[in-house]
């Protein structure tokens, strides 16, 4: 017996009835029967980064395709074509309005694109260029209150040095200051990587509502928003967690961003340290530079 999770935009639905004997069309017709989405315009897709299944052979068995017990199917409807007769004397005809998409907002890339992401996306929209310095000391604060929590060990350096260094207006931002602003703002911040097409979770067992999206291409962090192309409504940037559509359109983002290779090997790129003007490559020269030298401003060659 199979047992599976059928997830839409509406919600989810536990699948019984059916196992690796079952048909394509048995799987459809279940699909319907739990979403309403008519067998000819469903769009199911399986696996991370998702992917659709050729259902095209209704006859085919269900052991035939990469689908397991446990496993969620993500089920959306297909565009239908439709089609309009024009009267000729009409010169102008009714304007169709777009779906909805989700999209990269690029932000600039001044050392601080992970703070103007964060802030983008929990302030709903809301671009704030002069964000970073106050959420750095918001970082500061967190950090210097809870030294146990927040030791050498997690940070890599000691609190006191830490607090100094994030304070930087040259300093990037990573993991441990996603993790910290995950749970000052209770909401689970998605990072998706556009190298490894990886989504990374933060805050996902802490069990928060809302969720947001960022991608990553190595280096430089931008925000992710559903928008409508050619409308004036705001865009979207807070989802619910239980929304596992929304993360499966930001894999193919960042699957698409992959094959056009839009992103950075941070073990390979060039590096000039920016005090002595040394050359490195990649961020393990970058930390043992540092270590070495006390320098810790770089540049991207």
């Amino acid at each position: 017996m199979l047992r599976l999770r059928c997830k839409t935009k509406n919600g989810s639905h536990i699948m019984q009835g059916l196992t690796h004997q079952s048909s394509v069309q048995e799987l459809k017709s279940k699909v319907e029967e739990l979403t309403g989405i008519p067998c000819d315009v469903q769009k199911i897709m399986v696996g991370y980064p998702p992917s659709s299944l050729d259902l095209r052979n209704r006859d085919a068995h269900l052991r035939d395709y990469p689908i397991k017990s446990g496993d969620t199917l993500i089920v959306e409807e297909k565009n239908k074509m439709k089609t309009q007769t024009i009267n000729s004397a009409v010169t102008k005809g009714p304007r169709l309005e777009s779906p909805p998409v989700l999209a990269r907002r690029v932000v600039p890339a001044d050392n601080s694109c992970l703070f103007t992401s964060v802030s983008y996306v929990v302030e709903g929209g809301v671009y704030d260029p002069a964000c970073a310095p106050e959420m750095r000391g918001l970082i500061t604060q967190i950090v210097s209150s809870n030294p146990m929590a927040y030791s050498e060990a997690v940070l890599g350096k000691t609190n006191e040095e830490y607090c100094t260094w994030i304070r930087r207006d040259d300093t990037w931002g990573g993991a441990i200051e996603v993790s910290i602003l995950s749970k000052f703002h209770q909401c689970e911040i998605c990072v998706v990587d556009t190298q490894t097409v990886r989504v990374d979770r933060f805050g996902e067992d802490a069990g928060y509502h809302k969720r947001v999206l960022l991608i990553y291409d190595g280096i430089h962090y931008d925000p992710l928003q559903k928008e409508t192309p050619g409308s004036d409504a705001p865009p979207q940037t807070i989802f619910s967690t239980t929304d596992d559509i929304i993360l499966a359109q930001a894999l193919e983002l960042a699957d698409e961003a992959r094959r056009k290779r839009q992103f950075t090997d941070v073990n390979r790129f060039a590096l000039r340290c920016l005090v002595c003007q040394t050359g490195l490559v990649g961020q393990k020269e970058a930390r043992e530079h540092a270590k070495e030298t006390g320098h810790a401003n770089f540049g991207e060659v």
